[in-house]
């Protein structure tokens, strides 16, 4: 497409990412009136252009063209510094999510796809990354979870942050005591009170909420892998009840392609060989979890109806087992030892799950 002028990548560490660009007459730093009434430049905000064949798919690019509107003081906040910060989890919805800026005192005026917050902002909120100015992790996180739609979406975007690791728990908590009587400070305490550091996917969120909240089972633990007694590793399943000898997992779409299915089958038949009792939660179920809760109490009864002696697993890691169940042992790791996240990424995918 013929233009008068080429927009430059945003920043180096952003390929593929462009910055809004204002009108000039001479067509050096931006485009010419011409090129903007011919329509070969889409309108990105107020006052600012991009070339229109530059399609926005990108979440990172969405950020960069709502950013440009930002007053000297302010900063992107929300779901999409989270998304900044490389928590690829928050897609904004696959484009139906406003980015948010925190102005401060400002004045910026909303437009389409772009919420402007005049919350108070305080100085060290604010940092920047690659270029951008944005609010700082834990004020993002706090931020999504305040104007969270329910409180089970709150739970998922703390603990979709913790996955990243860009928040722990215990900061987010520390950080919750200064907010006193802001929007939404209610329910992100609740969500604080369900959160585990060591979800997955917001589908293991979800189904670890309907386990507690609907089915009124005893809270359980994410993701932690199971051994046999001679200490070989079993398998990780998405939650497991220690005591009743209960696990649950969530079958996504990922799980019913031909290479995945067959080993998911065995693995259900590996965990049962050794005692251990389970329910599987599918998609439909979010719409309607009651028959999962239905399947979940049935593994109870069945757990409770194994003879003695049927438990053959345990939870206790041989010594060369390196934890990676919190924020903070996940952060610790290093060189080559960073591999061992390596299988939670294939998980990763959109908010929404």
């Amino acid at each position: 497409m013929d233009r008068s002028f080429t927009p430059s990548t945003f920043h180096p560490r952003r390929p593929g990412i462009y910055a809004p660009l204002r009108i000039d007459a001479c067509g050096r730093a931006g485009p010419t009136p011409e090129a903007v009434r011919w329509s070969r430049w889409r309108r990105t905000s107020s006052g600012f252009y991009l070339p229109a064949d530059l399609e926005l798919i990108q979440p990172e690019q969405r950020i960069v063209e709502a950013a440009a509107v930002l007053p000297e003081y302010g900063g992107v906040t929300g779901w999409a510094a989270l998304r900044w910060l490389g928590a690829t989890w928050f897609d904004g919805g696959a484009g139906r999510d406003d980015v948010h800026l925190a102005i401060g005192p400002c004045n910026v005026r909303a437009q389409k796809g772009i919420h402007p917050c005049e919350e108070k902002l305080a100085p060290e909120d604010l940092t920047e990354l690659d270029g951008l100015r944005i609010t700082s992790a834990v004020r993002s996180t706090c931020y999504e979870m305040r104007y969270a739609a329910t409180l089970r979406l709150a739970v998922v975007v703390l603990e979709m942050a913790a996955y990243h690791d860009v928040v722990s728990i215990e900061e987010v908590r520390a950080y919750a005591r200064s907010l006193a009587s802001w929007t939404g400070v209610p329910q992100l305490r609740a969500a604080l009170a369900l959160a585990e550091e060591n979800s997955w996917s917001p589908m293991e969120t979800l189904m670890r909420l309907v386990w507690i909240l609907d089915a009124c089972r005893p809270r359980p633990l994410c993701n932690v892998p199971v051994f046999d007694l001679a200490g070989r590793h079993l398998g990780t399943p998405d939650l497991l009840d220690p005591v009743a000898g209960v696990y649950g997992e969530y079958d996504g779409h990922v799980h019913l392609v031909e290479d995945r299915r067959a080993p998911d089958l065995d693995r259900l038949e590996l965990f049962r060989s050794v005692g251990l009792e389970g329910a599987v939660m599918v998609a439909a179920d979010r719409r309607d979890p009651s028959q999962f809760v239905r399947r979940l109490l049935g593994a109870y009864r069945r757990a409770r109806n194994l003879p003695e002696g049927a438990r053959r697993w345990t939870l206790e890691p041989p010594g060369w087992w390196i934890d990676t169940t919190t924020v903070a042992a996940r952060r610790a790791l290093i060189g080559r030892d960073r591999r061992l996240l390596a299988h939670r990424n294939r998980l990763r995918g959109p908010l929404a799950g």
